[in-house]
């Protein structure tokens, strides 16, 4: 047989150098280092976009020149990431949570509960959104909040997204894979413990800096907080129809897998009727912008453009990476999730056991249906999604709320201080999870 021809019918991870997953080490590297050792340049979405192009165009002329089908895949694959995401972020952007509840700490760990259910819906995005503003106005009070806003990242940015593809990026990506919708429901048990344990040390510690902070504040605090409560009203409410509507178009996708195109233009047309009958008041009231989902439009290209070859070379080889046992790919997937971003992680080692147990990484159904592959992807998915919450930088949200936490007058923990947070209270959880779950 001509050599030409055997190579062409040679998997791509074959085909492809060990050094073009460079690009994509230099993307996830770009994005954790940048944001604190260029502020300035990185700060602007133009800057963000060139720098993903500068990386990302010529890994897709390599990958094109020997398999055009990977770079379709994965350029449909970021229409539909960015369909789902900028969807939810114009609906949650026309819901307004109007009024104060008083920041006790009951108040506090049953919001953080909330946004934890919450968040499977609309996304981490999007609860993170929608509750951060009325947990300042509920704090305002009192001096000591930081804690509460680690709470939050932790509870309501992250690990309260792990029971469907809505909830968090990774699991939507495995949805785009075929994982099938409901799957992410068997992590209840998981989710539950987690989001349980971290409520149940969130109302100790706050109720601990709440007693001491009562004890040297003139007055009652538990009065003064009272005082300064105003009944909940929520404006923009229709917009609940268009959630639903969302959830409706993934699950008719997922069952009917309608042609390419179909189901992100049915995405688009909900965000667009959401846009027109939401009054412009309301985005602006909750100070909606354009500009966090253009970040993450400019950030993700360069993403998902770098990020062929690394899944390809793993996919072909991935059996080499030594990873055997489901608390190994946990820990592993989760240590990259705390510091790089978690979704394209998450498809780095669902790929690597897609090997392991000789299944095709660009259908993760295969993986679910396999016993011993299953129970891998539902270790990568636990790490990607909960590991998340480790660091800052881990999941898109952790900063958001830390911007906007801090605007709102919360002196946060520096990126070390959130850190020592992780290391005290999230790490010993979820070793626990790891332990009673995985093992």
């Amino acid at each position: 047989m001509d050599p030409i021809v055997r190579a062409s019918e040679l998997p791509l991870g074959h085909l492809l150098p060990v050094w073009s997953v460079a690009p994509f080490a230099l993307v996830l590297a770009g994005i954790a280092i940048l944001p604190l050792a260029a502020g300035r340049f990185w700060e602007h979405n133009r800057n963000k976009l060139l720098f993903s192009a500068l990386l990302g165009v010529p890994v897709v002329a390599l990958v094109a020149r020997l398999d055009g089908g990977a770079v379709a895949h994965a350029a449909h694959e970021y229409v539909a990431f960015m369909a789902l995401l900028g969807a939810l972020y114009v609906i949650s952007g026309g819901i307004v949570v109007r009024g104060t509840l008083s920041g006790t700490p009951g108040l506090n760990a049953a919001l953080l509960g909330a946004g934890a259910a919450l968040a499977s819906l609309v996304g981490t995005t999007g609860a993170s959104m929608l509750l951060v503003r009325p947990l300042l106005r509920a704090n305002s009070v009192r001096r000591g909040k930081a804690h509460v806003f680690v709470f939050f990242i932790f509870v309501v940015a992250n690990a309260g997204g792990l029971l469907t593809p809505l909830g968090d990026p990774p699991l939507f990506l495995g949805f785009l894979r075929g994982v099938p919708f409901t799957w992410t429901l068997r992590l209840w048990r998981e989710w539950a413990f987690v989001v349980g344990a971290l409520l149940l040390v969130f109302y100790v510690v706050d109720s601990t800096l709440f007693r001491r902070e009562d004890l040297a504040t003139p007055g009652d605090l538990d009065e003064l907080a009272e005082a300064h409560r105003v009944p909940l009203h929520v404006a923009g409410a229709h917009n609940a129809l268009w959630l639903a509507a969302i959830v409706g178009v993934l699950v008719v996708a997922g069952t009917l897998a309608p042609p390419p195109g179909v189901a992100e233009a049915a995405l688009a047309g909900v965000a667009a009727l959401a846009w027109v009958t939401t009054p412009a008041a309301l985005r602006r009231e909750n100070r909606f912008s354009w500009g966090p989902i253009l970040e993450v439009a400019a950030l993700f290209a360069g993403i998902f453009a770098t990020m062929i070859p690394a899944l390809a070379i793993l996919n072909a080889r991935g059996a080499e990476l030594g990873l055997a046992e489901p608390w190994q790919y946990f820990w592993a997937t989760g240590a990259l999730s705390s510091v790089l971003d978690n979704a394209p992680t998450y498809l780095t080692f669902a790929s690597a056991a897609s090997a392991v147990v000789g299944t095709d990484a660009g259908d993760l159904s295969q993986l679910v249906a396999h016993a011993r592959g299953a129970g891998l992807l539902r270790a990568v998915s636990l790490g990607a999604v909960l590991m998340g919450a480790a660091t800052y930088i881990g999941n898109g949200p952790n900063f958001m709320v830390k911007t906007i936490a801090e605007e709102g007058g919360v002196r946060m923990p520096s990126f070390f201080g959130y850190l020592a947070w992780s290391a005290a209270v999230l790490l010993p959880i979820l070793a626990a999870m790891s332990w009673l779950f995985l093992m």
